[in-house]
């Protein structure tokens, strides 16, 4: 290492340096001692997550022999995402112990578990571990190459002084990253009310009407996964993923033949202007104008809109299926306990309100220059969020260069 540290083998700096146990589900049990598992394990953060806890019951971690995981332990994922990842057991009142796919380390005196979880942040760590990673499809850590990668050892007070330092930077960031991402929070939450506000009531003159009185089209895609073709001789294929934050996004879609495509597009065919409609999974109910102009077909978790141009303007009907008050419509009429799915027919029976085109279009305007703000608002926050997450990396970088050996806490 640059500020000549000596390093060892993490086999060589651990008292205990071995794999959790082999549970299988006919070993777990509603209660008793708790099993952790590569998902309660965070980037140098314990996640507790006690709504999904497991658990072992205290005969069978007899009959199985398995071992008990103690506050001060370091327990590392040898499985994505990313591989090597560790975090500190803080004091519980529970009994615990650990799965198969994680490795626990009980530190020798001379190195301290929060340098190691420190170090284990480091790009120079996370290099180190991925050299020793093997498996093409599902990559992973073996114990034995584990316990060959080498972290620096340096005096036990150094340690100190440095995890002190550590702790203030990382203090002082995460503070930061709260404050930012509770504006970032703050001003989306801002925009939502703005469209709560425009269309939760009815205005002056604003009629109301079902959906299926004031579109042409209404009708989702086809319900069948079709033959994929290459892009060099293929229509691209568009699904809910490419719905998001009130855009229709083109960066990823498959290609479907154009015979196919013709046959699905020969009475409803998708064109510029139009509205595609998620209603599958996770994001169902978000809405975007198509603004390309070139041919594609649509998977049956979009619905395709088409608005009467002489009653509604098709961005005036963007932002209505995006406001609070249509997403409650289409939370309230999902059909599916599992994949969230949100039917048609239920859709072309919402109201719609709407006031004059003349007013749409102020109201478009309206909507856009705040949107606008809003977007220059995340930009500086999400800006920062990166920020901080650099800034802690970089003090790392430096530390474990030796750019910090004089440094005070």
């Amino acid at each position: 290492m640059k500020n000549n540290w000596p390093t060892k083998k993490l086999e060589d700096v651990c008292d205990v340096f071995g794999d959790g146990d082999w549970i299988e589900k006919k070993d777990q049990s509603a209660n008793g001692i708790r099993l952790i598992q590569t998902g309660n394990i965070g980037n140098g953060q314990f996640l507790g997550r006690n709504e999904k806890a497991r658990y072992i019951s205290e005969s069978t971690f007899k009959r199985l022999k398995c071992t008990e995981v103690l506050p001060g332990d370091c327990l590392l994922s040898r499985l994505p995402d990313p591989v090597g990842r560790a975090a500190l057991i803080p004091k519980t009142d529970e009994k615990m112990i650990t799965a198969v796919d994680c490795t626990i380390m009980r530190f020798k005196k001379d190195i301290l578990p929060e340098w190691f979880i420190y170090y284990s942040l480091s790009p120079e760590y996370q290099s180190e571990i991925n050299k020793a990673v093997t498996g093409a499809t599902r990559q992973r850590i073996s114990r034995s190459n584990l316990g060959l990668v080498e972290i620096p050892a340096p005096p036990v007070s150094d340690q100190r002084r440095l995890i002190s330092i550590f702790n203030g930077v990382f203090e002082k960031a995460a503070k930061a990253k709260e404050n930012a991402e509770k504006n970032l929070q703050n001003s989306r939450e801002l925009f939502e009310s703005y469209l709560q506000g425009v269309f939760a009531n009815l205005g002056d003159g604003w009629e109301e009407e079902k959906m299926v009185d004031v579109c042409s089209i209404i009708t989702c895609g086809v319900a069948s996964t079709p033959k994929y073709v290459d892009k060099t001789v293929g229509i691209p294929f568009l699904s809910a993923q490419n719905v998001r934050n009130g855009e229709v996004v083109l960066d990823k879609y498959r290609y479907i033949s154009k015979e196919f495509h013709e046959k699905l597009t020969k009475k409803n065919k998708p064109s510029k202007g139009d509205i595609l409609y998620s209603r599958v999974g996770a994001k169902f109910g978000e809405a975007g104008v198509v603004e390309h102009d070139f041919d594609f077909s649509v998977y049956v978790s979009l619905t395709l809109i088409r608005p009467i141009a002489e009653k509604i303007n098709n961005y005036f009907f963007k932002y209505y299926l995006n406001s609070p008050f249509v997403k409650s419509l289409a939370k309230k009429s999902i059909s599916s306990s599992g994949v969230p799915n949100l039917n048609v027919n239920d859709v072309r029976e919402f109201p719609v309100k709407y006031p004059s085109l003349a007013k749409q279009k102020q109201i478009v305007n309206q909507i856009e220059i705040l949107l606008a703000e809003t977007k220059k608002l995340e930009a500086i926050y999400q800006k920062k969020l990166v920020y901080l997450e650099e800034l802690k990396k970089s003090i790392l970088q430096k530390a474990f260069n030796g750019e910090l050996v004089g440094a005070r806490s």
